[in-house]
């Protein structure tokens, strides 16, 4: 018998055990490092049972004490025990579904039935990082067929929650991202719920990029919503800008990634059942979707996004989903922020018709929302765009904007990084292009997304001519150690920006 302790890991979203060396030693549990254990409740006050399945490690020190097991935050919560309860543990199998895993690996087709059997587990954290990882190469290494990627994304839409919002139209827009900054959907939503538009948005976190939607939206409100307070958020203003992980919508994905960034695996299969799973169970009706092409982006050609695009749609239609796919050009960050306090700054100076704000931030925005508009009927074709300018415009999307922060609930604006330094241009020309995982990388060493207020701020953009020496962008870092940590990569990548004449 343990003593359950808490504590304060964030394994990004694993099930991690630990226990005191002494404890196995003494007790002649036949536990090694790395071990599956159960983890139990020896007394149950309700009909389901107390457990969960976890990845064990073992301490030395004062961590955990001989007589305590110790799980990490994911862990605890879906224990559900008081801290100091009385739990067991044992060795504990694989899932069975792992064999479908080998299967698969083995070239064998997988059906719904596998796939679902596969994702429940895993959403219910029974997999280890090697079983997470054997799964996504799997698919990344055994082509899905598109009836096999049908059955892959009807099994992740099912396994989890679903959001509600009636017979429709529903809207939503989703980019399948790689681009810094591309805050559109901030500037999006607020124009469509002017219009009278429902727009319940879930957006994600980043994992390896220096700023997600929910990342930057959590700067000025809170975003980790019930699916109850989704509802009335919803039903007061129109729309929402939410963070998908608080609410169990397709909780399969959230685990899968982050395993797949880390590998940067990002297979066309995986980012359809992805993307699509996550809009279905949002509630969403009608999706614009947004494939940015570029040299630095994840997809590098037309032909490549008309090909991607056409498998968006072919899955959409056997999910009941409509999609507009909307491919776009990417030479660089979109807006001028790269992290999440930058970027809303960049969101707020549109919606607030500043005029210094970054203009291909607004016409992204405003053409995407055309499409939206035009999609669902709410403006006659080829009116779409003088719509939603008139929105942003006249100040409505603006007001929209605040209503929904209102609703979710304010935050107070953060202050500056207290670092700052400018990153001079390393030649003369005229800039071609910014390199977008370059820059990101940039970002990232700053500080984003864990420090809001970190990360890069272009001073010039593409088209424009600059001088050896003059600033070319910005480092903000909380630290004057990540300061020089982004500058030192900077500097020795020369790369991140392409000139030309």
């Amino acid at each position: 018998m343990f003593k359950l302790k808490h504590l304060a890991l964030d394994t990004l979203r694993e099930h991690v055990i630990v226990v005191h060396e002494q404890a196995v030693r003494s007790g002649n549990l036949g536990f090694n490092p790395l071990d599956r254990v159960r983890v139990f409740a020896l007394e149950n006050f309700s009909s389901a049972p107390r457990e969960v399945t976890g990845v064990l490690n073992f301490c030395r020190d004062t961590l955990v004490a001989s007589d305590e097991i110790g799980v990490s935050e994911e862990a605890f919560h879906d224990l559900g025990l008081a801290e100091g309860s009385a739990v067991g543990a044992e060795l504990a199998t694989a899932p069975r579904s792992v064999d479908l895993v080998r299967a698969k690996l083995n070239g064998k087709r997988l059906d719904k039935a596998a796939f679902a059997s596969i994702l429940a587990d895993v959403a219910r954290r029974r997999y280890s990082r090697v079983e997470l990882s054997m799964f996504v190469l799997g698919c990344a290494l055994r082509r899905l067929e598109l009836p096999e990627l049908v059955d892959f994304t009807h099994a992740m839409i099912e396994v989890g929650e679903q959001l509600n919002f009636g017979p429709g139209p529903v809207a939503d827009k989703h980019s399948i991202g790689g681009i810094p900054g591309n805050r559109t959907t901030m500037i999006i939503v607020p124009i469509l719920a002017a219009l009278g538009l429902t727009v319940p948005k879930t957006s994600s976190r980043a994992i390896t990029s220096p700023a997600g939607t929910a990342d930057t939206m959590g700067v000025l409100a809170d975003v980790g919503l019930s699916p109850q307070r989704l509802y009335d958020v919803v039903r007061k203003v129109g729309a929402c800008i939410a963070w998908g992980g608080a609410l169990q919508l397709a909780p399969a994905d959230d685990i899968l990634i982050t395993v797949e960034r880390p590998m940067e695996i990002d297979t066309e299969a995986q980012m359809v059942a992805s993307i699509l799973a996550k809009n279905k169970t949002a509630g969403a009706t009608h999706v614009a979707l947004d494939l940015p092409v570029g040299r630095s982006a994840k997809v590098r050609s037309i032909a490549a996004a008309e090909r991607l695009g056409a498998t968006f749609r072919s899955v959409a239609d056997q999910i009941g989903l409509r999609v507009d796919v909307v491919i776009t050009e990417a030479r660089g960050p979109i807006g001028r922020g790269v992290g999440p306090r930058l970027e809303a700054l960049d969101v707020l100076a549109v919606l607030r018709r500043e005029p210094d704000a970054p203009i291909d931030l607004r016409e992204k925005s405003l053409y995407l929302a055309s499409r939206i508009i035009e999609m669902m009927g709410a403006a006659p074709v080829g009116a779409g765009y003088r719509a939603a300018q008139q929105q942003l415009d006249s100040g409505a999307a603006q007001r929209k904007f605040e209503e929904i922060i209102a609703a979710q609930g304010a935050r107070e604006f953060p202050a500056p990084a207290p670092f700052v330094t400018a990153f001079p241009s390393p030649a003369d020309g005229r800039i071609k292009e910014f390199d977008c995982l370059e820059i990101a990388r940039v970002a990232k060493r700053a500080g984003a997304p864990a420090n809001i207020t970190a990360g890069l701020r272009l001073l010039k953009t593409v088209g424009e001519i600059v001088e050896q020496g003059e600033p070319l962008f910005e480092i903000h870092a909380e630290s004057r150690s990540q300061l020089e940590a982004a500058k030192s990569y900077a500097v020795s990548h020369s790369e991140l920006v392409v000139f030309g004449f």
